[in-house]
């Protein structure tokens, strides 16, 4: 994929009113916890996914996917990648349009999946924190 491509891809994402973060963790050191915060650093409007936790750098969890307000348009995955392919579908049924699998996230299988159901997918490039500038505060 050229640059001009990603970078569009990267744009759709990014028209999104809000945001979810789909292994978002309590643990500071955790890319699921970095993620969640460069959205708050970025002043955008963020969920945190997280069915074991009830709030997250301040702000309240959604259980699962299907809990995400209609919304959020744009999907962050920081999951192993079996789990990531159980995300993909709920985002899929959910309605989400664009989905940013972090290093580490991918799964094949799951982006074949998006690939066929029209999904704008983030996969194998660039990593979000560095897009957006992550900082740790």
């Amino acid at each position: 994929m050229n640059n001009d491509a990603l970078d569009k891809q990267i744009e759709s994402f990014f028209n999104s009113e809000a945001y979810g973060v789909a292994g978002a963790s309590n643990h500071r050191e955790k890319y699921g916890n970095k993620v969640l915060r460069v959205y708050l650093q970025r002043k955008k409007k963020v969920y945190p996914v997280n069915p074991r936790e009830k709030i997250i750098e301040g702000v309240p969890c959604v259980p699962d996917v299907f809990s995400l307000p209609d919304e959020v348009k744009s999907l962050s995955i920081i999951t192993p990648p079996p789990v990531t392919e159980i995300i993909v579908i709920q985002a899929i049924q959910k309605g989400i349009r664009n989905i940013w699998m972090q290093p580490g996230a991918e799964s094949i299988s799951a982006i074949q999946l998006c690939q066929s159901r029209n999904v704008n997918i983030i996969s194998g490039g660039p990593c979000i924190l560095v897009v957006l500038g992550f900082h740790e505060d």
